[in-house]
């Protein structure tokens, strides 16, 4: 089973390196409700469907990955299991 999820571009954080030339942004994304989700299908309710609460903070070093993400806009997520957990100790 999957689980979708919808989050929201909460911040985007520029960070200076020690190279002028690499890239290294924070993107912080909060899980989506209210007016974020206005014509968006069925909303939050795969795994909340009243009040959900999340967050997701990413640190981005390609260029290419980072111009994907806006400000504000909704994305969605998807979760799907890649691996068991490994046994307890």
């Amino acid at each position: 089973m999957t689980v979708r999820a919808m989050f929201y571009v909460e911040e985007i954080n520029h960070r200076a390196t020690s190279d002028p030339s690499a890239t290294n942004v924070e993107v912080k994304l909060a899980a989506a409700f209210g007016t974020y989700l206005k014509g968006l299908p069925e909303g939050n309710g795969d795994w909340s469907k009243y009040t959900p609460s999340g967050k997701l903070t990413m640190t981005i070093t390609n260029p290419a990955a980072v111009e994907q993400f806006d400000l504000g806009a909704v994305y969605e997520l998807t979760f799907e299991k890649a691996a068991k957990a490994p046994p307890a100790a």
